[in-house]
């Protein structure tokens, strides 16, 4: 910090505003004058060490996520990929300009992509006349949302380790949570023949106060289900105070945004956060025996990992990925660095895809990305929560991965050269994708030249000029 000013108005400005603070009161907290909190918000001032370590104080907030680059929510990363489009090649944008968007007008990048997300949607659905535009979907925005909380939401958190503290022994977990439905809020809880719930997993009957859950869910799917259910009741009104924070754009998107915290909070309760913390450690991030532990499943546990961010008792920063056997993507989380690609899919050579060859299997990798950044990445393959054809193929793929550096706190590391790494390049989208030589290359990246020549075959099928 002291090398380079931190000129963080942007940021520190969407802060006060998500905080719902006006500069008078986030002043006040900070101890600052009102004129200073002005000048900072305006770059007129850097932020000093001071100021961000009353930040983490006063806030709980990590400092990590205003001074990385990009910030929070639409870094330049994503503006890289979204003006990498073939409709903005004329224009040259260079860097310098995405990095002053990202760190100086962080709700306008942000804007930036939403409209990008939504042009992409038009693209894949173009209106018939008279119709209006697709807007973003609700599960982009959603996304976008909790990457802007890292995955990471304190208050559900520490509502869910004292609930957790009330239920008791994981041992006994679904019939704790049983009593406190029926006891706390007057509902009773029922298995049923998945005919009766027209392909859901579960539905709550409100008229009846009657919780229904299909027969075909696993016992871990089941004390989930139980859990989620217990969330919106017992979370209601801090769940409304967060949706109201976010403002969502549409009714679908605030639905969405409520049973994605209630899904949250739901892992929450299962997976209270000191104890999962402590147990992961001490596991080394065994994936099967912090199952075994917690009465989880694979997805529950990876889905859990990629969320502790607490300041001052935080786990590996993962990320996860979820796709099926054709690469459609899911679900996608980061709890730091997320090298993928935000409006595509996944890269080919990342053996996230080759799990499907060795079910239930893990599958360890090291991985390069164009600018350098190494990961240690697990994969490997997961059940549907409910198969109602048993012909039907069942299987998705879960992707967990963390910087290198973070590679000797898992077992999975154990045995790798982390010194000297065999490391297999990989890139986002191939849009994006710089890598020249590459065999598996399905598209040459946007605006680079094609050389493409009758009188020479190349391993790429799509050679292009570099530089």
């Amino acid at each position: 910090m002291t090398e380079r000013k931190l000129l963080l108005g942007g940021r520190l400005r969407r802060l006060r505003r998500e905080l719902g603070l006006s500069q008078t009161a986030m002043a006040g907290e900070l101890g600052l004058s009102p004129s200073y909190l002005n000048h900072l918000e305006r770059n007129q001032r850097p932020v000093t060490a001071a100021v961000l370590l009353k930040l983490a104080d006063v806030y709980d907030f990590d400092v990590k996520a205003l001074t990385a680059e990009g910030g929070e929510g639409t870094g330049v990363a994503a503006l890289t990929e979204i003006f990498a489009d073939p409709m903005f090649a004329d224009l040259a944008i260079p860097r310098y300009e995405l990095v002053e968007a990202a760190d100086n007008a962080p709700s306008v990048a942000g804007a930036v992509a939403r409209l990008y997300a939504a042009l992409l949607e038009a693209r894949r659905q173009p209106a018939a006349d008279g119709e209006e535009k697709a807007a973003p979907r609700p599960e982009n925005w959603v996304r976008d949302h909790i990457q802007t909380q890292r995955n990471h939401f304190p208050f559900l958190e520490e509502a869910a380790e004292t609930l957790a503290g009330a239920l008791g022994e994981s041992a006994f977990v679904a019939e704790s949570l049983r009593r406190r439905l029926k006891e706390g809020f007057g509902i009773e809880t029922r298995i049923v023949a998945p005919e009766l719930l027209d392909g859901a997993s579960q539905h709550y009957d409100f008229h009846r106060r009657r919780l229904m859950l299909s027969a075909l869910l696993r016992p871990e799917s089941r004390n989930f289900a139980l859990a989620y259910q217990l969330a919106l009741v017992e979370f209601r009104p801090l769940i409304a105070r967060m949706i109201e924070g976010a403002a969502p754009p549409d009714e679908p998107s605030r639905h969405l945004l409520h049973m994605s915290l209630a899904n949250y909070a739901a892992g929450a309760i299962l997976l209270p956060y000191a104890p999962f913390l402590e147990a992961a450690e001490r596991e080394r991030y065994d994936i099967d025996r912090l199952c075994a532990l917690f009465g989880a499943s694979v997805e529950q546990v990876s889905h859990r990992l990629t969320t502790l961010q607490r300041n001052g008792a935080r786990g590996v920063p993962f990320f996860m990925l979820r796709v099926d056997a054709a690469g459609n993507v899911s679900k996608r989380f980061a709890g730091e660095a997320f090298p993928f690609s935000r409006f595509g899919g996944t890269c080919p050579r990342w053996n996230l895809h080759s799990a499907f060859q060795t079910p239930g299997r893990a599958v360890t990798q090291i991985v390069e990305t164009p600018d350098g950044q190494r990961f240690f990445t697990i994969a490997r393959t997961v059940e549907r929560n409910v198969r109602l054809d048993p012909r039907e193929d069942s299987q998705l793929a879960i992707g967990l991965g963390c910087d290198l550096k973070h590679a000797p706190r898992l077992l999975y590391a154990d045995g790798f050269n982390l010194a000297d790494p065999l490391v297999t390049p990989i890139g986002p989208a191939c849009t994006l994708c710089p890598r020249i030589r590459c065999p598996q290359r399905a598209a040459a990246p946007s605006g680079r030249t094609l050389t493409v020549s009758e009188h020479r075959k190349t391993i790429s099928p799509f050679p292009f000029l570099g530089g």
